[in-house]
């Protein structure tokens, strides 16, 4: 879908506060209540909105050490037990298949170090698993949920 600029400001104004009304946004934007509703409808019948989310703290659910862990797995391909386990853990929060030297990364959210070892335990007993390789969040430098709306050039 071609966005224009007038989407484009719809859509950061979104992604600052998701729940904001449409009368509020369509103050924000200098656009009709109507104009906004039809617009915001386009865009999700496109798939250009894929959906709305709350965003938790995991610190603020006891989740207070985050990680990334790269994962090799054997040539046999068979991966279907690793992603049991990465399905079945809530400390996962995120999975990709990735090129470079592993295969797979995860992102991580757990309480401590006890929590960290226990899941990467987990990973390391799955057969086809050959190697992990686990780096601890210190800080946050920037997190981003979304990619910034761009207005197509026409």
């Amino acid at each position: 879908m071609t966005i224009d600029v007038i989407d484009a400001k719809i859509l950061e104004v979104l992604q600052e506060n998701a729940r904001i009304s449409y009368s509020e946004l369509s103050k924000r934007i200098n656009l009709s209540l109507s104009a906004v509703s039809d617009r915001l409808k386009k865009m999700e019948a496109s798939g250009l909105i894929s959906s709305y989310t709350t965003i938790l703290d995991p610190a603020a659910l006891d989740r207070q050490l985050q990680a990334y862990m790269m994962v090799n797995v054997d040539s046999s391909g068979n991966i279907d037990d690793l992603l049991t386990v990465i399905n079945d853990a809530d400390e996962v929060l995120e999975a990709h298949f990735v090129a470079g030297d592993f295969d797979y990364m995860l992102k991580i959210a757990t309480r401590n170090t006890a929590t960290l070892a226990d899941l990467v335990n987990r990973i390391k007993a799955v057969k086809s698993v050959k190697r992990t390789e686990t780096t601890i969040i210190l800080t946050d430098l920037k997190q981003r949920y979304s990619v910034p709306p761009v207005a197509n050039r026409q």
